[in-house]
């Protein structure tokens, strides 16, 4: 089943504890976003991972150089999943994954900023990363015309493992797991919502229901 992910874009360790512990009984995994790692630094990803234990931690480095170093010192700071750009050369892919080896974790190759994002989530999916993150970011999905559908047939037609994170909500989400993916990423929709908690149980059950061909 489509595991679903919630992406905390919030700025403090505090904030993030807080909103985590009200969706943890809903989620599958627990990203903590790229500004709160810039923000807190990695003690927040230690922070997380000892508060719920049970749950795949997601560290959004967005990963560009030194992808082995990077992935390190996130893993030995309780991440599970580590993310690394697809705009960037083959080897820092590549060091990454075999940093994430050593550990026994996983990268997950973010496409903001790929022009084919097809061609290379299918590239990126043979050096051994766990899945490749359909994303389009906040300052794309702002842009006219911008729908998450396209991030959705676009994994359909990869027929790698994937994610599709961009605008998935309530009404897109059933779409995003009938298309096969093996995560649903849901930022504002859950840190956005008057009521996280019932925001992250109403998307998880909206996963259940659907029933992929």
């Amino acid at each position: 089943m489509t595991k679903l992910q919630v992406a905390i874009d919030l700025l403090t360790t505090e904030a993030a504890l807080e909103l985590a512990g009200k969706v943890a009984p809903y989620v599958d995994i627990i990203e903590l976003g790229t500004p709160l790692i810039k923000a807190e630094g990695l003690k927040v990803v230690t922070a997380m991972k000892a508060a719920f234990p049970d749950k795949l931690v997601f560290a959004d480095m967005k990963t560009a150089d030194t992808g082995a170093l990077e992935a390190e010192i996130a893993f030995k700071a309780g991440a599970d999943l580590v993310t690394v750009m697809g705009t960037v050369d083959d080897a820092t892919i590549k060091g990454a994954v075999e940093a994430a080896k050593k550990y026994g974790k996983q990268i997950v190759v973010d496409t903001i900023g790929v022009k084919n994002r097809v061609q290379r989530a299918k590239e990126v999916t043979e050096f051994g990363v766990a899945f490749v993150e359909l994303h389009a970011g906040l300052d794309e999905q702002a842009l006219p015309g911008y729908s998450v559908q396209t991030l959705i047939a676009e994994g359909r037609e990869a027929k790698v493992p994937f994610s599709v994170a961009g605008g998935v909500n309530i009404d897109t989400i059933k779409d995003v797991v009938a298309a096969g993916a093996d995560v649903a990423v849901a930022g504002g929709a859950i840190y956005g919502a008057e009521d996280p908690a019932a925001a992250a149980k109403a998307l998880k059950e909206a996963i259940s229901s659907v029933t992929v061909q």
